[in-house]
């Protein structure tokens, strides 16, 4: 058992717990002041002022933390980091006005870098992956997931799944995208998504997670309600690629169905939005993704004062979003969706946890949950420069991580 003491503030997001990540304020923070964590077997058992400190603990081992500041680790919770091949030149063709659709008809974007990572040894996308990880733990993220969809098929979604849960540093969360793109060797997406539903009771050794890209010449509503309902049956949660390019009614259909999270979610109307206020669906915005695109982003302000859920991701990949820079896409949230620092802050800690549907062990600091937090000199700093990250330490369950 272990004893944090020296803390001038503990902000520990219990109030945002209270409200499920909604409608919050900056006071949902609920900031300790002169701040204590109770630690055993990586779970904190008691928090509070350091002056109400239980008399039980107090020949407990003790570890100063010099009148910093904590608050709960990051949870990233959509990447597809583990991948094969480089697509700069892509970058540059977007520069000059080629649409990420012709880029794909041209044999890029994903296909690309299916090719890539089919040819790549599980060896060599885990010695990629696992820098990956790393730059992800040293700007505090110790829950990391990670979707396939660089295979396409049982065999190469497999490879990146196992590469995925085969990293050491953040706790991995694995999702199955194998829905991502159609494959060369498939006619269409109808014949695509029959074989994707047949291989999914053996997915399930590698994922608990399924995820669809549902837009104009990759996978329709109606394909992916095929996929839910097997997906469903199964046991697995559900996620989806939503309202990216064009509106699908995608994220209508996360909140019908009770989907853990809709991603992107730019071309909603403001019956979508309603919509997903009313229900438990988190809606997951990655703006850095947006601004490479050139396209909108998603409409935070809106999704934010009618009750939405809202958190934040980078979408690391090769093509589109290819950052790991957290702080870059808080500081794309404050700027450019006029997100405030507190909403930021929730976005990237227990709103993503609910994201992962996690939120009962991680994205808070609160009795019961795991000792998961940053270290930093003031909160206040946080999502404010590019490049630059004020996080000092990163426990994870209670340890200190090796940055």
């Amino acid at each position: 058992m272990i004893v944090f003491k020296n803390i001038k503030e503990i902000v520990s997001l219990s109030g945002v717990a209270k409200k499920l990540g909604k409608n919050i304020s900056s006071a949902d923070l609920d900031i300790i002041e002169n701040g204590c964590i109770v630690e055993n077997n990586g779970k904190i058992v008691w928090i509070g002022s350091f002056d109400e400190l239980p008399n039980r603990f107090k020949k407990c081992k003790t570890i100063s933390l010099k009148q910093k500041t904590i608050l709960p680790s990051f949870v990233e919770c959509h990447t597809h980091t583990v991948f094969a091949g480089n697509r700069s030149t892509e970058f540059e063709l977007r520069q000059q006005g080629v649409s990420y659709q012709e880029i794909a008809k041209r044999g890029g974007g994903i296909k690309y870098t299916v090719e890539e990572t089919r040819k790549a040894t599980e060896a060599s996308l885990k010695r990629l992956a696992q820098n990956s990880a790393k730059d992800f733990l040293r700007q505090g993220v110790t829950t990391l997931e990670i979707k396939s969809g660089y295979g396409l098929d049982f065999k190469n979604e497999v490879k990146i799944l196992k590469t995925a849960k085969s990293l050491k540093g953040p706790d991995i969360i694995t999702t199955y995208l194998g829905p991502h793109a159609v494959p060369k060797e498939h006619k269409n997406a109808d014949e695509y998504i029959k074989t994707i539903i047949a291989d999914l009771p053996k997915i399930k050794n590698y994922a608990k997670r399924v995820d669809i890209f549902v837009e104009g010449g990759y996978f329709s509503i109606e394909q992916a309600k095929m996929y839910f309902k097997a997906a469903n049956a199964l046991g697995f949660q559900i996620v989806v690629h939503a309202d990216q390019m064009s509106r699908t009614g995608a994220s209508v259909l996360a909140a019908e169905l009770g989907a853990l999270s809709c991603d992107h979610v730019i071309h909603i109307t403001d019956d979508d939005i309603q919509s997903l206020a009313v229900s438990t669906v988190t809606a997951v915005l990655l703006p850095t993704s947006d601004q490479y695109l050139q396209i909108p982003y998603p409409k935070a302000r809106k999704l934010l004062n009618a009750g939405v859920r809202v958190a934040l991701a980078t979408d690391y990949n090769p093509g589109t979003s290819p950052t790991r820079d957290v702080s870059y896409v808080g500081v794309l949230a404050r700027v450019e969706m006029k997100m405030l620092l507190h909403e930021v802050i929730a976005a990237y800690t227990y709103n993503a946890a609910c994201a992962l549907g996690l939120e009962s062990k991680v994205g808070s600091l609160e009795v019961g949950k795991h000792a998961n937090f940053v270290v930093v000199e003031n909160y206040q700093d946080l999502f404010y420069q590019v490049g630059w990250s004020p996080v000092e330490q990163v426990y994870k369950n209670g340890k200190r991580m090796k940055l």
